[in-house]
């Protein structure tokens, strides 16, 4: 890997261009490129190292092969659950009061 320095001129993927360009480096991590900006359309953005975000198409069909593996996946079993309280076993609790709030005093103002 080579050693990169703030300004250096690197080729990167613009998400707003939409095709690799060259990019100089804003900030950099651990001796790598973090941010870089767009010498094209000067928009600012993380380091993609030079790979397109994947397609809508793409995503979609993720997507569905994510539901075929969990269709064919057996359900996991439900553990079983306490008993339900009986109405006899609960005590009746007196309901509290419901406090209305203070209406708030009006302030004077002083005449000057």
């Amino acid at each position: 890997m080579p050693d990169f320095r703030l300004g250096d001129v690197i080729d990167d993927f613009c998400v707003k261009c939409r095709r690799v360009t060259n990019h100089s480096i804003v900030s950099l991590m651990n001796g790598d490129a973090a941010k870089v900006r767009c010498r094209t359309c000067y928009s600012d953005h993380d380091y993609r190292h030079e790979q397109a975000p994947p397609s809508k198409k793409e995503l979609l069909k993720q997507k569905e092969l994510y539901a075929a593996v969990l269709a064919g996946v057996a359900p996991v079993p439900v553990a079983e659950e306490e008993p339900a309280v009986e109405a006899a076993d609960v005590e009746v609790v007196a309901e509290t009061p419901v406090v209305e709030p203070v209406p708030e005093k009006k302030s004077k103002k002083k005449k000057a």
